[in-house]
């Protein structure tokens, strides 16, 4: 088919598509319209009898369509960014969720000049066409001073495509549903990249907003450098994220580099992992790089400061020498003549035993009273082979002769480092003078802690070996992959992260702040689903209930559109949770949720006291708001899923490790509980990843999905920031 071949645009007269035409007119497509009071949403007809169905679809087309890049991303990944914002458009026309979706997008829009990266796409004309459609509200939002990062977005998107949206608005805003026709007349300048310019910034500057010190726009160059020793965890997120954020700030670049130094603990594995972390942080880094690239460059470094009296070669055992650093004891070889240094730095090169017993040292000054400065080692021989280069070097430099020199040789303007290194910012500057690379500025930022959470790779790596849990992915690990797959939003990170800022004050967060900003991003959008604990779960006979099963069609959010729709099925006999049926009284009317009231009139238990059954009469005239207990229910039916629903707990039982304390001593005996349940027959079709809502239980994700009948869904309870510890 060829694209010239489209032919026109059907839709309801009271519900225009605004963002399909809007994306339309700014694209240059041509399309004639329609409308039919026979659709209930736009279809898109071609010449040649083929069609496309539904908002998002013809939308997504438009993108693909245009004549300019990225309306529709310029990558899978951000493709399917667009996607998610797409799917939450539709909130803003939920009138009781507006302010809700209003305050997330305030937030997120805080250090955005677009809704995905950095250029305008069809999720910014979703997200735009949906506020322009809500008129006079909107208007009034606009003026209320609550949202200005919000509204300077949509007047710089109403500045930059003036001509086509005054069209559109004029002809369609105030059709039935989308109130009074609006104009954009803002002045206001659109910021290029990262909301640098002051207009952008107007109205809200968070306390991440701090001056990089001597920073030009447009000249500013940075790099995020782990190392390949484990995946990324949320500490690690917080220095990504600034780097990020200062690089839109001052139109700058991100360097991804990999800090290769130990191969004992480093694998293609975590580099892997890590790059994968990184996308999907959202990180945009100009290009990847490791230290290993510059192996060659820094042992030519390391023998001409052996030359230049700089560095010297030690033979002293280490735990002498560090006891000799604390003591400003000078090593007896401090004083070796080159020859005998360079003698004994082939001797290293070559791997030999006796190469094995030396290392290289800074010659710096062992009485200075920052003892980072005391004559630190600048490499050591590792005979394990590397990931990347295999065997082909026996010697390895440390990162602290590493880092200055690569920081210098890439360009790195500013090196952001948490302010546990704030000792060593002394010795990072003097190993780069005496190196004669131009000085790099250090920018500190506090390091990220969280409560009852370790973050050395070192101790999360000991759980890994010794089986306590699943690997680094696990929901109970503060990786960036094992808290998504407990059920946190990337959206939700960011925005916790953001909140801090660049402070330098040392701070120990609280998960709960985390869990609940999640909370407000999923729950408007997730959508409902049913289950019962297996566990002694009873039926309800309804007396008066339908003789034959039957299937209502009801949404999965009574709220959300976009989550979707759900068959519910109604029978006489139907399923509760135990503990709900504790609660009941005889002659006490309840109601069934997405059903109505009924009356219990009997409550059967056995010799024990244990309730064995209920029967009760449905009582549909009666009032919802009378009732104490509104029950969630399942019909008795073949058709029911097997669940295990699973909740965590902490690692450890201590909110803060004291020094040296061993988190050995404060292991938490029960951190992972499951629970088995039965579930709606909808959950057959749940995806891996999807995160719902279980009525009255919480929000779960799905890690399992319906493989066969024997074999359970499994959910991850998502913590909401109220919800007690399992081993509470």
């Amino acid at each position: 088919m060829k694209e010239a071949g489209l032919k026109l645009l059907s839709f309801p007269p009271d519900n225009p598509p605004l963002s399909i035409i809007v994306a339309a007119k700014i694209a240059g497509i041509e399309l004639s319209t329609e409308t039919s009071s026979s659709a209930s949403s736009p279809y898109l007809y071609f010449s040649n009898g083929l069609k496309l169905h539904g908002n998002h679809v013809i939308l997504r087309y438009i993108g693909r369509l245009a004549p300019f890049p990225n309306l529709y991303g310029d990558s899978a990944f951000h493709a399917a960014q667009i996607d998610e914002w797409l799917e939450y458009a539709p909130i803003i026309s939920c009138g009781s969720e507006l302010e809700n979706a209003c305050s997330y997008m305030e937030v997120y829009l805080e250090k955005r000049t677009f809704f995905v990266s950095h250029y305008f796409s069809i999720a910014d004309i979703a997200i735009w066409s949906g506020l322009a459609g809500i008129g006079p509200r909107w208007e009034s939002m606009k003026k209320s001073n609550k949202y200005p990062n919000l509204v300077r977005w949509y007047n710089s998107i109403s500045a930059e495509y003036s001509e086509p949206l005054k069209e559109v608005t004029a002809l369609y805003v105030g059709k039935k549903g989308l109130g009074k026709p609006v104009g954009s007349k803002s002045k206001e300048v659109k910021s290029v990249n990262g909301d640098n310019s002051d207009k952008a910034k107007a109205g809200s500057r968070s306390s991440a907003e701090i001056d990089l010190p001597d920073a030009e726009m447009g000249k500013v160059r940075l790099r995020f450098a782990p190392e390949p020793s484990g995946f990324l965890h949320i500490g690690h997120s917080k220095a990504a994220l600034l780097n990020q954020y200062f690089a839109q700030r001052y139109q700058g670049e991100v360097i991804l580099r990999f800090d290769d130094t130990n191969p004992t603990k480093e694998s293609n594995e975590f580099v892997e992992n890590l790059i994968k972390d990184v996308e999907t942080l959202g990180i945009k880094n100009e290009k990847i790089t490791y230290t290993s690239d510059y192996f060659p460059k820094l042992m030519a470094l390391a023998e001409k400061m052996i030359h230049d009296r700089k560095a010297y070669v030690d033979d002293t055992p280490r735990e002498q020498m560090q006891k000799d650093r604390m003591d400003g004891i000078e090593s007896k070889c401090r004083s070796n003549s080159v020859e005998e240094n360079l003698k004994l730095w082939k001797e290293m090169i070559a791997g030999s035993e006796r190469g094995l017993q030396c290392c290289l040292r800074g010659k710096l000054d062992m009485q200075d009273p920052n003892k980072s400065l005391r004559d630190p080692v600048y490499y050591r021989c590792n005979p394990a082979p590397h990931h990347r280069i295999g065997s082909k070097y026996k010697i390895y430099p440390t990162y602290d002769f590493a880092c200055p020199f690569v920081d210098s040789e890439e360009g790195i303007t500013h090196a952001l480092r948490s302010s546990e290194y704030h000792d060593r910012n002394a010795q990072y500057y003097r190993i780069q003078e005496d190196m004669g690379m131009r000085k790099v500025i250090i920018y500190e930022f506090s390091r990220l802690n969280m409560v009852y959470t370790l973050l050395s790779k070192r101790k999360l790596l000991w759980f890994v070996q010794n089986g306590k849990v699943d690997g680094w992915d696990d929901p109970r690990f503060p990786t960036v992959q094992g808290i998504v797959r407990r059920g946190l939003k990337i959206e939700a990170l960011i925005q916790f992260i953001v909140e801090q800022g660049a402070s330098k004050n040392l701070n120990l967060m609280e998960w709960d702040k985390l869990w609940t900003i999640n909370k407000k991003i999923i729950d408007p959008i997730c959508p409902r689903h049913t289950a019962v604990i297996e566990e002694r779960r009873l039926l309800l006979t309804l007396t008066n209930g339908p003789d034959k099963p039957f299937v209502r069609i009801i949404p999965r959010h009574k709220k959300y559109e976009g989550a979707g729709e759900k068959a519910t099925t109604f029978t006489k006999r139907i399923w509760l949770d135990y503990a709900d049926a504790e609660c009941i009284s005889v002659d006490e009317e309840v109601t069934l949720m997405d059903w109505g009231n009924a009356i219990v009139k009997d409550i059967i238990k056995d010799q024990d006291g244990n309730i064995t059954q209920l029967v009760g009469v449905l009582h549909l005239e009666g009032s919802v708001k009378t009732t104490k207990l509104k029950l969630t229910w399942l019909a008795e039916s073949n058709e029911l899923v097997n669940l295990s629903l699973v909740e965590f707990d902490y690692l450890i039982t201590k909110k803060k490790l004291e020094e040296g304390e061993d988190f050995l001593d404060v292991l938490n005996p029960c951190t992972k509980k499951e629970i088995a349940a039965v579930g709606d027959s909808n959950m057959r079709n749940l995806k891996q990843g999807e995160i719902l809502q279980l009525e009255r239980k919480g929000y779960y994700r799905c890690d399992v999905p319906f493989i066969r009948p024997s074999k359970p869904v499994v959910l991850f309870a998502i913590p909401d920031g109220r919800q007690q510890s399992v081993s509470k």
